[in-house]
């Protein structure tokens, strides 16, 4: 299938272009960007030793991309992607990163080991809309690293989740923190994210129900903070369950949490790991990057728990999990 990326010169777009440069599935036709970066062969702004054949493509900008592709993948900016994204997909099938489109009722935000069935949403919009092409969305980098283990653990009826993130500066892209700002330091404060977790989560983890989603219906609160890591959020997360269960039982749950193994998707990882002593440096590239890390599971009271989890924000938490939303669309013949 020919695909196109947009936003490609960014951190995330340029994420996209490595994990897609020797995909069996997926050929990259066209990278576009800002008028900024338009007619530069990709080698030219790249950040990595491309392949030749990649390094040659020239960059379009939006304005003259056609949208000719059989997909599409989206790093836009949320404000300029929301006009873009819709203009594209009621002819192709897009998967984007930006929040743009995340709370719309008929479009779901996909994280494939944990609410795999919000797929048949794409009929529901494809009908609502009369579009040939639909938009599936990623979560936020923090809230695809935090649902998974919130996945495995849902079994024992979750009631309350607090989370104070620790997120890498790639996350705020490019331009996004100076090392003066972030060196020495640690900023209490990413604008809208915290919601965003909030929100998120609650929509990923609730049920598809006559054609729309019901959010789950935990509390959670969430404090976001930017710390000086390269790559790889961090959070911390104290949740209380319905029932009383043992520390064995909640690792039991978390280790044999079941992924995408069987369905052979080439991005496909196992999606949790456990680890004493979780830490971004030494465990944010497990699993090519798409592999959670949890860790530091304690019981701290009855029906409450606390541990760590980690993941590679760039990967895991927007191009690679965007691209594996793709294979499962591929895999359950909506492409």
């Amino acid at each position: 299938m020919e695909v196109a990326i947009l936003g490609a010169t960014g951190l995330v777009g340029q994420t996209f272009v490595r994990l897609l440069e020797n995909h069996p599935w997926f050929e990259i036709k066209h990278l576009v960007a800002s008028q900024r970066s338009k007619g530069k062969r990709f080698s030219e702004v790249a950040t990595w030793e491309v392949s030749e054949e990649i390094g040659e493509i020239k960059i379009e900008s939006l304005e003259e991309f056609a949208g000719e592709v059989d997909l599409i993948f989206s790093a836009l900016p949320s404000l300029i992607a929301k006009e873009v994204e819709k203009k594209l997909a009621k002819r192709v099938p897009l998967f984007s990163n930006a929040s743009s489109h995340r709370y719309e009722e008929d479009v779901p935000i996909l994280v494939p080991e944990v609410n795999r069935e919000h797929l048949s949403l794409i009929e529901v919009q494809r009908e609502k809309r009369n579009w040939e092409g639909f938009i599936v969305t990623n979560p936020n980098c923090s809230t695809a690293i935090l649902v998974l283990s919130l996945k495995a653990l849902s079994k024992f009826g979750i009631k309350n989740v607090n989370v104070a993130t620790m997120q890498a500066i790639s996350g705020a892209g490019f331009r996004g923190i100076s090392a003066m700002q972030i060196f020495d330091n640690v900023i209490p404060y990413i604008e809208n994210e915290e919601w965003k977790i909030e929100n998120e989560s609650r929509k990923i983890l609730g049920k598809l129900e006559e054609s729309k989603i019901t959010p789950a219906n935990f509390e959670i609160a969430a404090l976001t903070t930017r710390v000086p890591v390269a790559h790889g959020h961090t959070e911390a997360v104290f949740i209380e369950f319905e029932e009383d269960v043992e520390r064995e039982e909640v690792k039991k749950a978390l280790v044999e949490f079941e992924g995408l193994e069987k369905l052979n998707l080439p991005t496909a990882e196992r999606p949790i790991v456990y680890r004493e002593i979780p830490q971004p440096k030494l465990y944010r590239d497990l699993g090519r990057g798409m592999t959670v890390v949890v860790g530091r599971l304690e019981k701290v009271g009855e029906r409450k728990f606390k541990y760590v989890t980690l993941g590679h924000n760039l990967v895991r938490g927007a191009a690679g999990g965007s691209i594996l939303n793709a294979e499962l669309a591929y895999l359950e013949g909506l492409l």
